[in-house]
């Protein structure tokens, strides 16, 4: 699905997804990324089952206000223990499929919020 801002920005959107793929700025990413409107990040996670608790260290450190978990083509929720750095940080967590997460980063970003996206990707079918 494409997406399109509505006026250019400096900030980093999601301008397409699909199957295997995110857009940013209309550059395709074929892995996982870690997003905020300042930055893109590869984000070396394979897959939901490979999470650990680093990795939400990571995300916790680009100190967002909301934190957004897209976990592939389903919504699955990881087990509280992982995400206990963002809890203690007092950043908010919602989990949502790949696509919902980055039609709501797009949203808060344009909102001038200060939100960061952890977004899995699954293979091509």
């Amino acid at each position: 699905m494409k997406l399109h801002a509505d006026a250019p920005t400096a900030l980093n959107a999601v301008t397409a997804y699909g199957p295997g793929f995110i857009e940013i700025n209309k550059v395709r990413h074929t892995s996982a990324v870690l997003l905020t409107p300042e930055r893109i990040d590869p984000w070396a996670v394979a897959s939901f089952e490979a999470l650990a608790e680093p990795d939400f260290e990571r995300l916790r450190a680009l100190n967002p206000e909301v934190a957004l978990l897209g976990t592939g083509s389903r919504q699955r929720f990881p087990h509280p223990r992982l995400s206990r750095a963002l809890n203690e940080a007092r950043i908010g967590l919602e989990v949502m499929t790949t696509a919902a997460a980055c039609r709501t980063y797009n949203i808060l970003m344009a909102e001038g919020r200060k939100v960061a996206a952890a977004l899995l990707l699954e293979s091509e079918p």
